[in-house]
């Protein structure tokens, strides 16, 4: 994925503002090949509009890869809002969603919103009564998508480190919120070795105690000793500088948008690590929105979210010894959406 994205190479950009609602917005429409545009909601403060707008467009981009990975019906998309989601409650959380709600139908079904970071089923359905469509409002997606990342982590440790499970396997989990913290209890179900850290120490804490854990400092958790770190917090936390202080074999995590620019796999490969891209690992939750909104049985979703750990699989045998899952990732995607272009 490109570091910096052109504006021009996205389908659409759309800029929203309210100044009443207190509102501040993009939305990225990445590809709509396949399908409308799928993707989650983000609020956290950005210090420049340019940033805002940069990190939505790669977010889109990576949701048009996960929809096409994952043969959903879906265009790559994503939004941000410029606030502070932790911090805002009440009738002003309301009039905000309420304003984006309308922008979002605006689009007339070209962008279908979900929760992301800092962003709530609530607030999803403030959005559905504005008239947009949205997948995301009834029920929490978040354990299904620890499962897919759970069943990508699983399957690599199996292709990658030819270990049968996650027994013994050190995992460290870099954010125990709703997706990493049913990961970690996953992994520990697995007979895996936890290490966690939450900007919320408390919570990492209390949940190591639970799982047999320890927890550490946030700033250690990404150069902690393991066998596999997973990332399951914000996004671009695998930088250059990053890299030479990793000690594990594997990265694969929640988080999306893991890798701070194109080159960082390459860094990653030529010191014995390999990613699994996490628009791969983490599509557990979009294959549960579209199972519920196609009305699938559990057992035919649950299928579909554990057919994750066999796309893994099947990357690391077309990428080989030390290649690269991102191009093997990539070259598939590529290849769903030139046959989706041609159809």
């Amino acid at each position: 994925m490109e570091t910096h994205l052109d504006p021009f190479t996205s389908h659409q950009v759309i800029t929203v503002s309210d100044p009443d609602a207190g509102l501040r917005a993009v939305i990225a429409l990445d590809d709509l090949t396949l399908g409308p545009g799928f993707g989650g909601v983000r609020m956290r403060p950005y210090p420049t509009p340019a940033a805002a707008i940069e990190e939505a467009q790669r977010l889109a981009r990576a949701m048009t890869f996960k929809h096409a990975l994952a043969e959903l019906p879906y265009g790559g998309a994503k939004s941000v809002i410029v606030a502070d989601g932790r911090g805002l409650e009440g009738d002003a959380r309301r009039r905000l969603f309420e304003a984006f709600g309308d922008a979002v139908a605006r689009t007339n079904g070209r962008y279908i919103p979900g929760v992301d970071m800092a962003t709530t089923l609530a607030d999803m359905s403030v959005v559905r009564e504005r008239g947009a469509t949205v997948y995301c409002a009834d029920a929490d997606p978040s354990p299904w998508t620890a499962r897919g990342v759970y069943a990508a982590m699983r399957a690599a440790v199996r292709g990658v480190l030819d270990s049968p499970d996650l027994s013994g396997v050190r995992v460290a989990v870099q954010g125990v919120g709703a997706v990493g913290g049913e990961l970690a209890r996953l992994v520990a179900a697995d007979g895996g070795e936890l290490v966690l850290a939450d900007v919320d120490a408390n919570r990492a804490e209390t949940l190591a105690a639970e799982l047999g854990g320890r927890a550490v400092p946030t700033s250690e958790i990404a150069t902690t000793e393991c066998d596999v770190f997973a990332p399951a917090a914000i996004a671009r936390v695998v930088t250059a500088d990053v890299v030479p202080q990793l000690r594990c074999r594997l990265v694969a995590g929640a988080a999306n948008d893991t890798l701070d620019g194109p080159d960082i796999d390459a860094a990653l490969l030529a010191r014995g690590i390999t990613f699994v891209p996490d628009y791969v690992a983490n599509a557990g939750g979009v294959i549960h929105e579209h199972a519920r909104a196609m009305g699938w049985t559990d057992e035919r979703l649950a299928e579909a979210v554990d057919a994750i750990g066999d796309r893994v699989l099947d990357l690391v045998a077309e990428a080989g010894p030390g290649g690269s899952l991102v191009d093997a990732a990539e070259r598939r995607g590529r290849a769903r959406l030139a046959a989706g272009a041609g159809a």
